[in-house]
């Protein structure tokens, strides 16, 4: 078997020595599930909240005035139920969005994990009007 020349040998251990990934706010990051409870999520505490400051903003997609052209009025249980439902909700939030949906909040900051979080298990429970 043919062996390397050593300056290639150098080389190539200084080239993947340079490889690491060294950036403090992706290896320090805390495990989510110390710091975001998912236990007991419930739509009006847990739910609406994130729903009013993320999708149905004054003015917004998902409001009453932005109903006419998203088509869907996230400002009450009986609006986000059949999307919760459906996954629609889960599918757009995490960005994974299907055919018909686009990645929410639009044209926003991704919400945060722990919300993304809370959100899932509650759809994941039911989606119930608790």
């Amino acid at each position: 078997m043919k062996q390397l020349p050593a300056y290639t040998a150098i080389f190539l251990l200084f080239a993947l020595s340079g490889c690491y990934n060294d950036k403090a706010d992706q290896l320090y990051v805390p495990p989510l599930a110390n710091t975001c409870d998912t236990s007991s999520v419930s739509f009006s505490t847990d739910i609406m909240p994130i729903l009013t400051s993320s999708c149905n903003i004054a003015g917004g997609c998902h409001d009453a005035a932005g109903q006419s052209t998203s088509g869907y009025n996230f400002t009450d249980y009986a609006g986000i139920q059949p999307v919760a439902t459906y996954d629609i909700l889960v599918n757009d939030i995490t960005g994974t969005p299907s055919a018909h949906h686009n990645a929410m909040p639009k044209n926003l900051p991704k919400i945060s994990a722990c919300d993304i979080h809370k959100i899932t298990a509650w759809v994941n429970k039911g989606a119930q009007n608790n």
